[in-house]
Parts: C-alpha cells; structure tokens; sequence
C-alpha cells in the first residue's frame, strides 16, 4: 500500500522548504501555511518517490526531494496523464489530481540538467485540487482512484 512519505510547505516565494510531520490541508488554503496554497488547479503538489529517484539517477546527483519544492512525496505511486481527474486519498484527505507539475528554470538553478531529467514521464509530479478539509500524517495510507 503506497504511504505518504513526507509533507513540505514555504511560507515566502523562493523561501526554503520547511519539512514537517502531520499537516491541516484545507480547500481555502492547501497546506496550511503554503504560500502558494490558494483555491484552483495547483493547491498541492505531489512528488513520487520513484520517479524522484529516476530523474536523480539520469543526472547522476542524490537530492533532496525538498530541491523539487512539491508539498508531498510519497511512494510507491507513478503518474502518468492518465491519472488526471482521478482522486488521491490520503488519509482522511481526498485531492483531484489536475495536472502536471511542470520543471520550471528554478530546477536548473538547483542543479545542471534537472529541469530536463523532471520533463519526460510526469517525473515532476502531479498538481492537485482539496476537495476535503483534513489533517495528515506522515505513514498515511494513500490510494489512487477513479471518482464514482
């Protein structure tokens, strides 16, 4: 069963990523104190583990996945397109997974070539939308599925 590994938030644009254990994730602002957590498309950021270390591997570095800036890393899930519109349930917590999270030039400033080992295969993760207010702990159970 996958599990939620690991939950980040930054509190200014460009600031540091502040890891935490549990987190109140909420349709008004995300994770809480996020600054980029308002309502839409983008609230929260998911990270998979594997495709992390895949694109880590391609450029050869180990990486924190706090350098990716996503929200939640957890494991044992790959996305693809084909998991847009479906529902990630984490815990209590269920997001709409909306679209891609594109590498954008920061990744390229963290480290040479990472923008483009985050291109193919949604190895940057996944946006997603709250659709329920709940709080969430690392160990979570996570599962992966099509709304009824």
């Amino acid at each position: 069963m996958p599990k939620l590994l690991a939950i980040a938030y930054k509190t200014v644009k460009r600031g540091p990523m502040n890891e935490v254990l549990c987190a109140n994730v909420t349709q008004l602002s995300g994770v809480e104190k996020d600054v980029f957590g308002r309502p839409g498309k983008r609230q929260v950021t998911v990270l998979s583990k594997i495709q992390w270390q895949q694109a880590c591997h391609s450029i050869e570095a180990d990486l924190p996945w706090t350098t990716r800036r996503a929200n939640l890393l957890v494991d044992d899930l790959v996305f693809s397109s084909a998991d847009v519109g479906k529902h990630l349930q984490i815990g209590e917590l269920q997001l709409e997974i909306t679209g891609e999270t594109d590498p954008c030039k920061k990744m390229e400033i963290a480290h040479v070539g990472l923008e483009a080992a985050l291109t193919p295969d949604w190895r940057g993760g996944v946006t997603c939308r709250v659709l329920n207010d709940a709080m969430i702990h690392l160990g979570d159970e996570i599962t992966l599925v099509n709304p009824s």
